[in-house]
């Protein structure tokens, strides 16, 4: 059953001056005479698919236009390619994962998070029903694919460890991520590890078949999903438009759970290219039911002990290096839970 949300408080419109500078953000006029918006990119961290449904939501219900913003979305190839574009002030905001952020971070990279959203982190081992996996337990035996250099690649002998199994009891082969899903459907992998509100309804459309799905943190072990990057420059020297930006994002969030057939339609006319209909709305129920609203409040609010939590994940796993505190990799002001 979809959460109940807080209505939505009426927002102002705010208004933003251009900025000088090749990197910075650039004035467009609103075509009503009332004021500037503010030219504004936003970098996926993949190609369109049903968890971004808001941001398309929030363009055409003119969310972000309201607060200011002429959004320009783009597609993405990867969170790592994302989070390496916000730093490079190739795009102004970046939708990526936690943990190639605080990678990035830790390499001197110039960046930070202004707030996740999926709070409760998609990692999970997906597999068909028919395997009758109902805990860890039932890996010992099969063959598990995974991508070398992901956090769930990093951190799956530990969470096997912390449900009492073996590591050594279960089969890891190495695919690359556009190979995973193939390899499940071709019975090459009993079971993969990826996001479940992503991976899962995509390969039962392929394959016909239904998906299960165990979740890290349904099993003791949650790593922060994705949220909304931004270079330090950003956030120093423009703090209203990041401000208006997360203001906009966390709306138009609230927005598309109230109404996620409106959401996935604004996607499907938006978007270049978007998954089959059913396969959207699927990731898209998923992905609002990751945000955590009961313990948040408001998408994209955070606390230091979820930080802490996730960078003590990554750091134990040997996948984050020179860990620092929440501060490293966070910009508490724009969404700090009370």
């Amino acid at each position: 059953m979809r959460r109940s949300l807080l209505a939505t408080s009426a927002v102002a419109l705010l208004v933003l001056s251009a900025c000088g500078g090749d990197d910075e953000p650039t004035a467009a006029s609103d075509g009503d005479g009332g004021g500037e918006l503010t030219e504004v990119s936003l970098t996926l961290n993949w190609v369109p698919y049903g968890e971004h449904a808001p941001f398309y939501y929030g363009v055409a219900e003119g969310i972000y236009e309201e607060e200011g913003i002429d959004l320009e979305i783009r597609p993405g190839s990867g969170s790592g390619t994302t989070v390496q574009q916000v730093a490079q002030s190739q795009t102004d905001f970046g939708w990526a994962d936690t943990p190639p952020l605080l990678n990035g971070i830790t390499e001197g990279m110039p960046i930070k998070s202004l707030g996740v959203f999926l709070q409760t982190g998609p990692a999970s081992v997906e597999f068909f029903t028919d395997q009758g996996i109902s805990e860890p337990a039932d890996l010992v035996g099969k063959v598990v694919a995974g991508t070398p250099g992901d956090a769930m690649y990093a951190t799956f002998p530990a969470w096997l460890e912390l449900n009492g199994v073996n590591p050594d009891d279960v089969e890891v082969v190495n695919v690359d991520p556009a190979g995973k899903i193939a390899a499940l459907v071709e019975g090459r992998a009993d079971v993969i590890m990826g996001f479940f509100h992503d991976q899962g309804p995509t390969i039962e459309d392929l394959s016909g078949k239904d998906v299960d799905a165990l979740l890290y943190t349904d099993w003791g072990m949650n790593l922060l999903g994705t949220g909304i990057i931004a270079h330090q420059k950003t956030i120093d020297e423009n703090p209203e438009l990041a401000e208006a930006f997360v203001r906009a994002t966390a709306r138009a969030w609230e927005a598309a759970a109230e109404d996620p057939d409106g959401a996935a339609a604004a996607m499907e006319e938006g978007a270049d290219e978007t998954p089959p209909a059913e396969v959207l709305r699927a990731q898209l129920e998923q992905s609002i039911g990751l945000l955590r609203l009961d313990e948040a409040g408001t998408p994209g609010v955070n606390t230091e002990e979820q930080w802490q939590e996730t960078i003590d994940l990554l750091s134990e796993a040997g996948s984050l290096s020179d860990p620092g505190d929440p501060g490293t990799y966070w910009e508490s002001s724009f969404g700090e839970a009370g």
